[in-house]
């Protein structure tokens, strides 16, 4: 490897300042990474801001937004943990679905408009390990099985600005473009040639070997590479004097609970927003960790106990920052959105806990979100066995699709660069300068868009949906959550179609049959027998 290609990958794109705000150090992506570089030069103009809350180890959906149709399923599927029914919170609008009844603040953001719920988000052939699903979640790659060493972040803002690391910053943009609280590099905020961050424990120090470089560079090859390195220093060190500037512009903010780190890094990013940086996106974590194999629920009182603090914490947390953006006058400028690596299985353990599952909800906040609850709730079945998943409705990359679509105005051809493919369009958020109408509600409760006869069924079975035009997808999955068959992938002209599915050699149980259509999609539980 050539020195300078060496130095390329192990200088920092990105550096923290620990302590700098409120005892929480700081990642501040400097020129040399991706996302940065995306905003330079001939950059989309928007003062929008994203907001990504990271859950880690896999939270526990079924319990977060509980399927109050479908009750007495639920229950029987997981009785040592399950919510009781009149403690779930109830949402304005529906009597199908409710909250953990932890999840005050959101209840609230949600009766106001403010939050959307997309219920049972995930992928094809879920990964359950935590470390590859995390990647997964992060790089969104083109399929599971595929490793891509950039994050979907990362690729959209180096598509925008592929010209760095050189000349920044500038008068038109002088302020760190992605900002991580916390030391943790993150892939998702990684480009595709530059990584994102040099976790920098003590800036003073690196700061004064900076004042001690201070002869002109040779003109060797040595000299160059000292010449590349001071330019990433300088940016380090003008980026942590801005950060700090915009922090002193903000005297006042709204209460935050003083026992929530979530709601303390939500603190900062508020902060630096209303002192005038110019960052479009911020990544925090959320408090604790949601791999609730054990003791997830109190056994006296199961809306108590650690996941019950998970879910108080992170609506807490979000709501106290809702309220903030809107004290300080920022508030429609910021979306926000939460994610974590898979959700939990559909049947509990003998340890009050669940294990490691497929699909769960994603929440989208803020004040130009489009409120609401998307997608249905999660079948379960009344003998649900125990490695039973929630079946995907939503691909998480249509999730990322929409948001920079709706919110940034990236183009559609643009997408499929930073995505690989092209995704469903859900409708999440309303920024006017993207110029974006048209967009089909899908709240489709009670309309049958995909049935199958027989149901029950031997060995073959007729899927029947009707398609309003152009691309149509039907899929088959088990009841771990993957895609087993793609019995159609093609555009269609509108109409009502029918393909058959051959279960021969498939062993007995429920089936999925999934349904996509543009911003329309749906599952229909299949039932295999003797």
């Amino acid at each position: 490897m050539k020195r300078r290609s060496f130095l390329k990958n192990a200088l920092p794109a990105s550096i923290t300042l620990p302590a700098v705000l409120n005892g929480f150090s700081v990642q501040a992506f400097t020129n040399a990474n991706p996302l940065v570089q995306a905003l330079m030069g001939n950059t989309t103009e928007t003062d929008k801001v994203l907001v990504i809350i990271q859950l880690v180890g896999g939270n526990d959906g079924l319990n977060m937004v509980i399927p109050i149709e479908n009750y007495a399923n639920y229950y029987g599927a997981r009785k040592n943990i399950a919510i009781a029914q009149n403690k779930v919170l109830p949402l304005n609008g529906t009597s199908k679905t409710g909250l953990h009844p932890g999840m005050t603040g959101l209840q609230t953001l949600y009766n106001e408009g403010k939050l959307s719920i997309i219920q049972s988000v995930g992928y094809p052939s879920p990964n359950f390990s935590h470390f590859r699903a995390t990647d997964i979640w992060m790089s969104a790659p083109p399929d599971a099985d595929t490793v891509v060493y950039s994050g979907w972040a990362g690729r959209y803002l180096n598509l925008e600005f592929p010209n760095f690391p050189n000349g920044y910053p500038t008068a038109q943009m002088p302020d760190p473009l992605a900002i991580q609280i916390g030391s943790v590099q993150t892939l998702e905020l990684q480009g595709p040639t530059f990584p994102m961050g040099m976790n920098i424990t003590d800036p003073t120090s690196f700061y004064d070997f900076l004042d001690n470089v201070g002869d002109p560079p040779p003109n060797t090859p040595w000299g160059k590479e000292l010449e590349y390195i001071r330019m990433i220093m300088g940016q380090t060190e003008v980026y942590s004097n801005v950060i700090r500037a915009a922090a002193a512009k903000v005297t006042s903010q709204g209460s935050y609970p003083s026992n929530n780190r979530l709601a303390q890094q939500l603190r900062i990013v508020a902060r630096l927003i209303k002192g005038g940086l110019k960052t479009r996106i911020y990544k925090v974590t959320a408090d604790g960790f949601f791999d609730t194999h054990a003791s997830q629920v109190e056994a006296a009182d199961t809306t108590t106990g650690n996941h019950a603090q998970l879910m108080a914490r992170l609506s807490d947390g979000i709501k106290s920052f809702m309220d903030d953006l809107k004290g300080l006058g920022i508030d429609d400028r910021v979306l926000g959105f939460t994610y974590s690596e898979f959700g939990r299985r559909i049947n509990s353990n003998s340890s009050l806990g669940t294990d490691h599952g497929a699909a769960a909800p994603v929440f989208v906040f803020g004040k130009h979100v489009r409120g609401g609850i998307i997608g249905t709730n999660p079948t379960i079945s009344a003998d649900a066995k125990q490695n039973d998943n929630v079946p995907y409705q939503y691909d998480f990359r249509s999730i990322y699709a929409s948001i920079l679509q709706q919110w940034f105005c990236v183009k559609d051809a643009d997408l499929q660069t930073i995505l690989f493919k092209n995704y469903q369009n859900i409708p999440l958020a309303i920024n006017e300068a993207c110029g974006i109408t048209g967009i089909t509600d899908l709240r489709n409760d009670g309309e049958q868009l995909i049935i199958n006869y027989p149901n029950p069924f031997v060995e073959t079975t007729k899927i029947t949906f009707t398609t309003k035009g152009g691309h149509t997808l039907v899929q088959v999955m088990d009841t771990m959550g993957r895609v087993i068959k793609t019995l159609t992938d093609k555009d269609y002209t509108s109409g009502t179609y029918t393909v058959t599915f051959d279960g021969y050699g498939l062993a007995n149980g429920v089936y999925y049959a999934r349904f996509q259509n543009g911003v329309a999609q749906q599952v229909r539980p299949m039932l295999k027998t003797r």
